[in-house]
């Protein structure tokens, strides 16, 4: 996958210039691994789309999206990564606008900034490809460590011209996010609702926000399935185990860490052995296919959390495979980022899921003997026990309070934790064994 990025120069002139105690460096601040095409995928809450999204072989038709995401740190100057990754004809972006977000589909005036990509409007990517956007300056950050600023939300608005076809896109976002009609045209400039009637629950073409940081930040990549994509949890309220995970690590150490999520939804160690715009599952490519783009290339990684496999122990592949899978994974990760952490998150009971495939006696047996694995593997620079944070020995099942479902409502299906059990998954971990420099 390749990353076209552009730099911008700009030449300004300030009474008072605040000099840096570190130098600085872009750092990944949100991310949603890329999958598609859209309307395959896992979904939550999902409104129906049939007046926003016509049809998924034309896909987006003459209209603007306005995506809400939270960054994880700020800085003074951001940048976007737009992806065709899925696509199967080039997209035009145009007009696109980043802001900070008032409610719903609002943007705070005087926030909203247009982004230009090699400094133009406009930017057509390849199916395959994505582009990353050209430094914009942020004006209402004054300080990156802003109190105000912490779980503030950006408004990122882009149009899309003619048909985009196939939608590459990441099904589960659990936020709330906005689309004009179809041939609505370019509305990214305006700042009020009324060209937003539609809402989405999840994030389309835009896989990444990078900001610009003091250098001593470093990336944690939560990388994974459900269980890391955040399902049976809130919805907006930016309750996954990462999202907590992250504010703990602030409140102790500021923002010298950043935390993105890279769960998809269904998503596996080993499989699909193919995975096409043709030929797609909704957990997206396997895990180790997707390494490049979804943690390999973003800036500023130090550190990475995988917690998966009960999917591919669903679908019956054996252990032995996704072993193999975890092992080669874990050779390249430290291979192209010389340093890296890698952490292993052991994998919480689907006992008696009402999910079938997962629920089986054989599935928790498989699941056992993979966190044995994790547990006692030297390929690994630690574990995190989120098992043995979340098991009620007594039943072998997640702990009671952890099943109802905090989205949707309903008493669960034995397989996702609620938020309940995500804060309890994320609080089980040492935040010292993550605050340890890379080796």
């Amino acid at each position: 996958m390749s990353r076209v990025a552009y730099v911008v120069m700009t030449v300004f002139v300030a009474t008072t210039i605040t000099v840096p105690v570190h130098a600085e460096q872009w750092v990944a601040s949100w991310t949603a691994a890329a999958h598609g095409p859209y309307p395959i995928g896992n979904p939550t809450a999902q409104p129906d789309l049939k007046f926003a999204i016509s049809s998924a072989d034309r896909g987006a038709v003459n209209q603007t999206f306005r995506l809400i995401v939270r960054p994880d740190v700020w800085g003074r100057q951001t940048r976007i990564r737009m992806s065709n990754a899925f696509g199967t004809k080039p997209v035009t972006f145009t007009d696109a606008f980043i802001g900070l977000q008032e409610s719903g589909s609002a943007i705070v005036a005087g926030t909203n900034h247009g982004v230009l990509f090699g400094g133009q409007k406009s930017v057509t990517v390849a199916p395959g490809q994505s582009v990353v956007s050209d430094a914009v300056m942020l004006d209402f950050v004054k300080s990156a460590d802003d109190p105000l600023l912490k779980g503030r939300k950006l408004s990122i608005s882009f149009h899309l011209a003619g048909e985009s076809g196939p939608m590459t896109w990441h099904a589960k976002a659990l936020t709330t996010s906005y689309l004009t009609a179809p041939g609505a045209g370019s509305k990214g400039e305006d700042i009020a609702e009324a060209a937003f009637p539609f809402s989405t629950t999840s994030w389309y073409f835009l896989d990444e926000v990078d900001m610009f940081v003091a250098d001593n930040t470093r990336v944690i990549v939560a990388f994974g399935d459900s269980i890391t994509d955040g399902t049976g949890t809130t919805i907006n309220g930016d309750d996954r185990w990462p999202d907590v995970l992250s504010r703990r690590l602030h409140a102790v150490s500021g923002d010298e860490f950043a935390v993105v999520n890279q769960g998809i939804g269904g998503n596996r160690v080993a499989g699909p052995d193919e995975y096409t715009p043709d030929k797609p599952i909704p957990g997206g490519p396997a895990a180790i296919a997707r390494l490049d783009r979804d943690i390999i290339s973003l800036p500023g990684v130090k550190t990475v959390i995988w917690m998966e496999g009960i999917n591919d122990f669903g679908a019956d592949t054996p252990i032995d495979r996704v072993i193999e899978a975890f092992t080669k994974g874990v050779a390249t990760l430290r291979q192209k980022i010389p340093g890296v952490q890698i952490y292993a998150a052991t994998l919480t009971s689907a006992l008696n899921s009402t999910i079938a495939s997962h629920g089986r006696p054989g599935v928790d047996a498989q699941r056992k003997a993979l966190n044995e694995f994790l547990r006692t593997s030297k390929i690994f620079d630690g574990v995190l026990d989120f098992d043995a944070a979340t098991l009620d020995d007594t039943t072998g099942e997640i702990k009671p309070v952890m099943q109802p479902n905090s989205s949707t409502g309903g008493p669960g299906d034995k397989l996702h934790p609620n938020r309940a059990g995500y804060a309890a998954m994320a609080n089980a971990i040492d935040i010292k064994l993550l605050a340890g420099r890379p080796r």
